[in-house]
C-alpha cells in the first residue's frame, strides 16, 4: 500500500465523507459506504469499523473486507485481542504481522486470517473512548506515520457520528453504543439532599462543528495567527499583575506557556491540518489523544497536568472561533445540575437559585467555601468525582446523591423511579423534622441546648422560622459582598443587616465581620497572589490593614441595630492585639454616631472567632476583653492538622472527631466557664448529628448549624442522655492510647443508647 506523500488522499476521503454525511440514508448504509470509501482512499484490503457498547465489549457494526455476515454479529470481550488493546490503551498498533501479536484473537466468522498487516486506531471524542477503526492487508508491511494520521482523522469524524446517538437504532437493547451509556461514580458527600435534574457545566466546552478544510493552507495561516496571539496573550498576563488579580496564578501560566511553546505540541497540531480538518477541529484531535492517553497514566503530577492541557486548547479554540461563536452562560433550565471543576463560592451565587438542584464538583471538600455556600443555598453537592466536566455533556440527565457522594449520569428509567421514591421519603422525615421546630431542644436528662443557624443572604431569613432556630449564630456579611459587581455602599449594607434583625424578630443575631481573602476574593478589589492563601492576608488582617472598608461596615452594622441589641464577631484573630485594635474601630464609630446624634444599640456584645491555634494558649487574655466566643471549627481543624481543607488529598486524612481535636474544643469549653464568658460552635462540625453529640459531652450549650442540619440535631438532642454521653467521652480524651479518631466508639454508644445520629 503506497503512501499518499502529498496527503490528497486524506483530503479528497474527507470531502467525500462530508457528502455522505450529509446524504439522507440510514446509518448502517452510511457506514457501509464510509468503510468502502476508507479502504479505497488507502488501497486497504479491509476497512472495520468496531463501536464501544455500554457492557465494555466491541461490536463489528461495518465492514469492507471481511465476512459481512459477522457485522453485529462478532463481539470482542474487554481488551480482548488487538481491537480490544487498540481501545484499552488509547493509541494507534501497526503491525506488519498481526497474527503473531500475542494480543491476536482469532473470529473464524470474519474470514481475516488471510490478513497480516494491522493498522488500528482509537476512535476518540474528547478522550473518551468510543469504538476502534482498523484497516488489513494481506501483504506483511508497516503502515507509514502520514496512513496512521490520515486514518486518525477520519475516526474523528466517526466519532462525531457515534456521538451524535445516530448508530443507536443498530443497537440490541442492553447492546447499545456506550457514548450514552449511564455512567455512575461514587463520590465525596458533600451537602445533603438529592438533586435531580440535567447538566448545566460551568465551563462550557468548545464543540467543532466544522471538521472539513476547503483550504489547507488557509487553516494552517489561521492556525498560526491563533497560536501566536495565544502566546502574546499569555505573555501579557505574566507581566501584567492586574490581570493576575483575576485568579490567573503565575504557576498556571507558566505552565501554559511552557506548552504553548512545546514543538511537539505545534508540529502535531499542523500534521492533524495537513490531513484536511480545519484549524480548530485539529486543536480538538489533538487535545482528545493526549487526554486519552494521560487519563490511564497513574502519575497523579501528569494527570494533573492533563487539566492545564485542556485549558490551553480551550483558550486556542476560543482564539480560532472568536467570541460570536462560542457558548454563552444561558438561562438555566428548570432542573439544573452545575457540573465543575471547581468554583468560587461568589461563581455559584451567580446562578439563580430557584432553579439549581444540584452541584457536581471534581475537587472540593465538605469544608471548602464553595461547598458551605452550597450548605447554606440548600444545594446536593458532590465532590472528588473525577472528569465529570469531560464525561457529562450540556443537558444529560443526572442525579445528585448528597447523601452517598453518588453521581448517576444519563440514569437508567429505573433509577430515576428509585430516586423519586427516596425523595419523597426525605420530604417525609423532613415533615417530621418539622414537628420538632417548636419543641425546645432539651436533653433526656433535662439540660437546655441552643440550636442557632447560619445564614449570609436575605433568602435564608425565613428558615429561622421554617426551623424553629432559636437566632443565628453566625451570618456571614462577606456573601453580600461577594455577589455584588461594586463595592456595596454603607446604605445597601444598612438595609440588608435592617432585613435581618427584622427578619429575626428578637432573636439574637452574630454577624461576623468581613471575612474575604484566601478563595473568597471580591472581584472589585485587588487580590495579593500567596503561596498560602488561607494562611495570608485575609479576613481581620485585611480589615485591619484597610480599617476604611472595615469602618464602612461597622456603621452600617451600628445604625441597622439602633434601640435593638447587637453582636459582632471578629473573624481570624490571631492574638489579643488584633481583637483590641478591632474594639478601638469600633469605638471610633460609636463616637461618630454619638456626635451626629444617632440612636445607638441598646445593647453591644462584641466577640472573636476562635479558629487560629495561638489563641489556645490565649484564652484567659481574649476572655478578659471579649464577650463571647465562637469556636470555627472548620479553619481550627485545618490548622491543627496543617490540612488544606480545599485539598481532597488531605482534607480528609485527619477526622475533626480526633482526640487532639476534642481536647482543644474542651480547652475553649472550660476556660468559658471560669470566666463566665457563653462559648459558641459556628464550624461545620456542629451541622451532623454524632459530631454534634460530642460538643455537648464536651460541654457545648450553644451550637450554629446549617438550617437544613436543625431538624436531625435537634432529634439526636431530644433523644440523649448528655450525663451518660459526658461519662463515655470523658475517659476517652483521657486515654493515652486513642490517639486517632473515636468516631466509632462514639458512635456504639449512640447505637446501644437509641440516640438517632
Amino acid at each position: 500500500m503506497a503512501a499518499r506523500g502529498a496527503m490528497g488522499g486524506p483530503r479528497v476521503l474527507l470531502r467525500r465523507l462530508r457528502e455522505v454525511m450529509a446524504e439522507r440514508v440510514s446509518a448502517q448504509e452510511r457506514l457501509d459506504k464510509i468503510v468502502v470509501m476508507i479502504a479505497a482512499n488507502m488501497v486497504a484490503e479491509v476497512c472495520s469499523v468496531y463501536v464501544l457498547r455500554v457492557d465494555g465489549s466491541l461490536e463489528l457494526y461495518a465492514t469492507e473486507g471481511l465476512s459481512r455476515a459477522a457485522v453485529h454479529m462478532t463481539v470482542l470481550r474487554a481488551g480482548e485481542g488487538l481491537v480490544g488493546l487498540v481501545a484499552s490503551e488509547a493509541q494507534p498498533l501497526n503491525l506488519p504481522d498481526a497474527q503473531s501479536h500475542p494480543a491476536f484473537s482469532y473470529k473464524p466468522e470474519t474470514g481475516e486470517e488471510i490478513y497480516h498487516s494491522f493498522l488500528g486506531v482509537p476512535v476518540l471524542r474528547a478522550g473518551i473512548m468510543l469504538g476502534v477503526l482498523v484497516v488489513q492487508n494481506r501483504a506483511h508491511r508497516t503502515y507509514s506515520e502520514e496512513e496512521i494520521e490520515a486514518l486518525q482523522t477520519t475516526a474523528m469524524v466517526l466519532a462525531e457520528m457515534i456521538a451524535s446517538g445516530e448508530l443507536s437504532a443498530l443497537a440490541r437493547p442492553g447492546a447499545e453504543p456506550a457514548v450514552r451509556r449511564p455512567v455512575h461514580v461514587q463520590g465525596a458527600a458533600l451537602a445533603d439532599g438529592i438533586g435531580l435534574g440535567h447538566v448545566v457545566l460551568y465551563e462550557p466546552r468548545v464543540f467543532v462543528k466544522n471538521l472539513i478544510a476547503d483550504d489547507v493552507q488557509n487553516e494552517l495561516k489561521r492556525l498560526d495567527q491563533s497560536v501566536d496571539t495565544l502566546r502574546a496573550s499569555i505573555d501579557v498576563m505574566l507581566d501584567d499583575e492586574n490581570v493576575l488579580r483575576g485568579g490567573e496564578h503565575r504557576d498556571v501560566l507558566e505552565a501554559y506557556r511552557m506548552f504553548a511553546h512545546d514543538r511537539g505540541w505545534m508540529h502535531k497540531l499542523r500534521e492533524a491540518v495537513m490531513t484536511g480538518l480545519t484549524a480548530e477541529a485539529a486543536v480538538e484531535r489533538v487535545q482528545s489523544d493526549t487526554r486519552a492517553r494521560m487519563q490511564r497514566m497513574v502519575d497523579p503530577y501528569l494527570r494533573e497536568r492533563l487539566h492545564d492541557l485542556d485549558d490551553l486548547a480551550n483558550r486556542l479554540l476560543r482564539e480560532l472561533l472568536g467570541p460570536d461563536q462560542l457558548p454563552t452562560k444561558s438561562v438555566l433550565p428548570e432542573n439544573a445540575v452545575l457540573v465543575a471543576r471547581n468554583m468560587s463560592p461568589a461563581a455559584l451565587l451567580d446562578y439563580d437559585r430557584a432553579h439549581l438542584r444540584g452541584l457536581v464538583l471534581e475537587e472540593g471538600t465538605a469544608t471548602s467555601h464553595v461547598v458551605i455556600v452550597a450548605k447554606a443555598l440548600g444545594i446536593a453537592t458532590v465532590g472528588q468525582i473525577e472528569n465529570a466536566a469531560s464525561i457529562a455533556d450540556p443537558g444529560d440527565a443526572i442525579i445528585v446523591d448528597g447523601e452517598t457522594g453518588e453521581m448517576h449520569l444519563r440514569p437508567p428509567a429505573g433509577l430515576e423511579s428509585s430516586y423519586s421514591e427516596k425523595v419523597q421519603l426525605r420530604a417525609r422525615r423532613q415533615a417530621q423534622y418539622a414537628e420538632l421546630r417548636d419543641k425546645p431542644a432539651i436533653t433526656k436528662d433535662g439540660q437546655r441546648v441552643q440550636l442557632l443557624m447560619n445564614a449570609g443572604l436575605l433568602v435564608d431569613l425565613p428558615h429561622i422560622a421554617q426551623t424553629g432556630a432559636d437566632g443565628i449564630g453566625l451570618f456571614r456579611t462577606e456573601l453580600q459582598f461577594m455577589v455584588a459587581s461594586t463595592l456595596p455602599r454603607t446604605s445597601e449594607q444598612l438595609r440588608l443587616y435592617r432585613a435581618v434583625l427584622d427578619a429575626a424578630n428578637g432573636k439574637p443575631v452574630t454577624f461576623r465581620t468581613l471575612d474575604v481573602g484566601g478563595d473568597k476574593v471580591l472581584p472589585y478589589m485587588r487580590s495579593v497572589e500567596e503561596e498560602n492563601p488561607a494562611l495570608g492576608w485575609r479576613a481581620i488582617r485585611l480589615s485591619l490593614d484597610r480599617p476604611a472598608l472595615l469602618r464602612i461596615q461597622l456603621r452600617g452594622l451600628l445604625h441597622a441595630a439602633a434601640g435593638r441589641e447587637l453582636r459582632l464577631m471578629f473573624p481570624m484573630v490571631a492574638v489579643a492585639d488584633e481583637f483590641d485594635r478591632s474594639k478601638e474601630l469600633v469605638e471610633q464609630e460609636l463616637t461618630h454616631l454619638r456626635r451626629h446624634g444617632h440612636k445607638l444599640p441598646e445593647t453591644l456584645h462584641i466577640g472573636v472567632m476562635v479558629e487560629v491555634p495561638s489563641l489556645l494558649f490565649a484564652l484567659d487574655e481574649i476572655l478578659q476583653r471579649a464577650d463571647f466566643l465562637s469556636v470555627g471549627s472548620n479553619d481550627l481543624v485545618q490548622f491543627m492538622f496543617a490540612a488544606d481543607r480545599g485539598n481532597a488529598r488531605v482534607s480528609n486524612r485527619f477526622d475533626a472527631l480526633s482526640v487532639p481535636v476534642l481536647r482543644a474544643l474542651k480547652t475553649v469549653v472550660e476556660a468559658g466557664k471560669v470566666h463566665k464568658k457563653p462559648i459558641t460552635l459556628c464550624g461545620e462540625l456542629a451541622s451532623k448529628p454524632l459530631e454534634a453529640m460530642a460538643l455537648l459531652a464536651l460541654g457545648f450549650r450553644t451550637l450554629s448549624l446549617s438550617p437544613a442540619a436543625i431538624g436531625p440535631v435537634k432529634a439526636m438532642v431530644l433523644g440523649l442522655d448528655l450525663a451518660e454521653a459526658e461519662k463515655t467521652l470523658d475517659p476517652l480524651l483521657n486515654d493515652g492510647a486513642l490517639t486517632a479518631s473515636i468516631r466509632t466508639l462514639l458512635g456504639e454508644f449512640a447505637a446501644k443508647h437509641g440516640v438517632p445520629v
